[in-house]
């Protein structure tokens, strides 16, 4: 047992990955290929990468419990452990994975499947604030006017300077989101991200810069811009690896 088992400061990731990604079209979003590996490994491999992260846990449709499983563990996610059976909703998929959460576990992040563009060091800042904080989350401010509408007419402009925009990951101390979602069964309600859990308990949540390139995948233009994007993707993460082997060697 290493020292952060033992004093209960492990960090697990948590990847809902049960959607059908019907927007996208074709196949489940998650399993398209980006850059060589399915979106999902793209997404894993970034935790799997972070010296802070220790296990991952990942919920996806039944059929693909076993062989998402084996083929995880094939090409060397060390850090998984386990696959299990995601639900109907996003919610329900984040519960099923909470549930195989150990004890050792200080911190909890939840991580969208296809949002593969995430920095070690906004990962590391959302740890960071969510041991400090008790919870916390990436978010970028809203820079667009945004007005409603009704009818297909303009209505009134919101003022946006205290509006954000959720990313992921989401972080929360472990027992904060075990009572959150045990209250959400018990109550039968249903949240739109999973601050809104921690928040429907009365509790803070701290925000943390988040960044443009961290996108959810959602859309054919998102699918479209990814793959563009993916060879610079590729360039950052190499130079991402020589200052992490600089900064060891200076050690």
């Amino acid at each position: 047992m290493d020292d952060r088992t033992s004093k209960g400061t492990e960090v697990a990731v948590l990847i809902p990955a049960a959607g059908e990604g019907t927007r996208l079209g074709g196949r489940r979003k998650q399993f398209r290929v980006l850059g060589g590996k399915s979106m999902l490994v793209q997404t894993l491999d970034v935790f799997e990468r972070h010296p802070e992260v220790d296990h991952i846990i990942v919920a996806t449709p039944a059929e693909a419990v076993r062989p998402l499983r084996q083929e995880l563990r094939r090409i060397g996610i060390t850090k998984l452990m386990t696959v299990v059976s995601g639900g109907l909703t996003r919610q329900d998929s984040v519960a099923a994975a909470l549930a195989e959460t150990p004890d050792s576990v200080e911190v909890v992040l939840v991580h969208d499947a296809v949002r593969p563009f995430v920095r070690l060091s906004q990962v590391s800042a959302v740890i960071k604030a969510a041991r400090e904080q008790g919870a916390s989350a990436l978010a970028v401010p809203v820079t667009d006017t945004i007005r409603k509408g009704k009818d297909e007419m303009f209505g009134e402009t919101i003022p946006r300077e205290k509006l954000y925009r959720m990313q992921t990951p989401q972080g929360f101390r472990r027992t904060w989101f075990q009572e959150a979602h045990a209250e959400a069964r018990e109550k039968g309600s249903h949240a739109t991200d999973d601050v809104d859990l921690i928040q429907q308990k009365g509790l803070p949540v701290q925000i943390v810069p988040g960044g443009e390139l961290n996108v959810k995948i959602t859309t054919p233009e998102d699918w479209e811009r990814a793959t563009q994007f993916w060879p610079m993707w590729e360039e950052i993460l190499h130079l991402e690896a020589r200052e992490r082997e600089v900064m060891t060697e200076a050690k």
